[in-house]
């Protein structure tokens, strides 16, 4: 599984360096109408998994996760191959959107891999299949790059759809999945209301949700302007190069460290370590905006990506820890539909502060935004370990 996360996160960032270069070559058209379709053709796979991710954890949960994951990896491998046949932008447009309906595959495995371990070994485990996703989408824009440049676009996506096929390989091949033995108390069918009751009712829950989203809002604030701060720091010399080691050393980081923040909140709790995270990722955000060199930027985008990384792994074996193994797949879905939601919502709010005010003072939001969250989950923990223990209190 972890190949197969390793290639699809490779695959689903390959392109994206290149993709507004691609529609500027489907014909005769002005900046401003790539630059807005550039956008539009972005976001819409966003916006498509945003809708059917809850759909797809549904699905699973009733008629195995691994089925899925080969039908999201082969419906996402089409449509890449087909984009490298696209003559118009509205086609493109289109093959993005199916993307989208299919770009389930990483939230799924997160599923499908929680499910298959131990509560207490979730962490870690989920914690090493990050790893794969991360290291998978740090090599993939750069090959991206390097084949466009040697082959041309449409090679690119052709050769893009058969790292995903692999992926599917993988997975139809190489993975097995243990259906879990229910008792005779556990419940095998929920309704979606249930399901939104058991969100919505446990206020634990409901919050880790709503940190998902804000986190995904701020990892992705800066990153449409993240190449024009680093032209301001640096110049126009090598912007694609640096521009990509400033993107990269937040996945690096994550690389490095999201294994053992599972490991470590195994044995400490994932909601301790989840506020932990939320306070070092805005203590390390904020020098964001005082930099004055590409270096600096480097290091503080290091550091953060070590603080935030672990977030998504976390907050994954959290949800696998309360919720029911029938709905683990729709609840997970849910998550990442949210998550999704944030990856829309950052960059509006980024390019829209960025050009409002500055690009520093995105940094000041961003990390502002990450303590409140860090402040939210924290009372959260209280207020739930008060009200344990004044019912093992009151039962006493």
């Amino acid at each position: 599984m972890w190949f197969a996360n390793f290639f699809m996160g490779g695959s689903m960032t390959m392109v994206v360096p290149f993709l507004s270069l691609y529609i500027e070559g489907l014909g005769n058209h002005s900046d401003k109408y790539v630059q807005q379709w550039s956008g539009w053709v972005f976001a819409i796979t966003f916006l498509m998994a945003f809708i059917v991710s809850p759909i797809w954890g549904r699905f699973g949960d009733r008629h195995g996760r691994k089925k899925i994951l080969v039908i999201a990896a082969f419906g996402m491998a089409i449509s890449v191959l087909l984009m490298g046949f696209v003559t118009s932008v509205l086609q493109l447009f289109i093959l993005r959107l199916f993307m989208g309906i299919f770009t389930g595959f990483i939230s799924m495995s997160q599923a499908l891999i929680s499910t298959q371990t131990p509560k207490h070994l979730a962490g870690r485990v989920l914690g090493t299949l990050q790893t794969g996703n991360v290291t998978g989408s740090l090599l993939g824009p750069m090959f991206g790059g390097l084949l466009a440049d040697s082959v041309g676009f449409s090679t690119t996506f052709h050769l893009t759809s058969i790292t995903l096929l692999l992926a599917a390989c993988f997975v139809l091949f190489g993975v097995k999945e243990v259906r879990i033995e229910k008792t005779e108390q556990t419940k095998e069918r929920y309704s979606s209301l249930e399901v939104l009751k058991h969100i919505f009712l446990n206020p634990m829950l409901l919050m880790i949700m709503i940190v998902s989203l804000f986190v995904q809002v701020a990892n992705f604030s800066i990153q449409p302007i993240l190449a024009l701060y680093v032209s301001l720091l640096h110049g126009p010399a090598n912007l694609a190069f640096f521009s990509g080691l400033a993107f990269s050393a937040a996945g690096l980081g994550n690389l490095l460290m999201a294994r053992n923040w599972g490991k470590i909140a195994d044995r400490v709790g994932y909601e301790k370590i989840l506020v932990i995270l939320l306070f070092l990722s805005a203590i390390v955000y904020l020098p964001g905006a005082f930099v004055t060199n590409i270096w600096e930027l480097v290091i503080v985008r290091f550091l953060l990506g070590m603080a935030i990384g672990g977030i998504i792994p976390l907050r994954t074996a959290f949800i696998r820890q309360v919720t029911p193994l029938a709905i683990q797949g729709e609840v997970l879905g849910y998550n990442t539909s949210v998550r999704f939601l944030g990856n829309i919502i950052g960059p509006t709010i980024g390019g829209w502060v960025a050009g409002l005010y500055s690009i520093s003072t995105v940094f000041y939001l961003t990390s502002a935004l990450l303590f409140c969250s860090g402040i939210a989950l924290m009372l959260t923990v209280i207020r739930q370990s008060r009200g344990t223990h004044n019912s093992a209190h009151s039962k006493a």
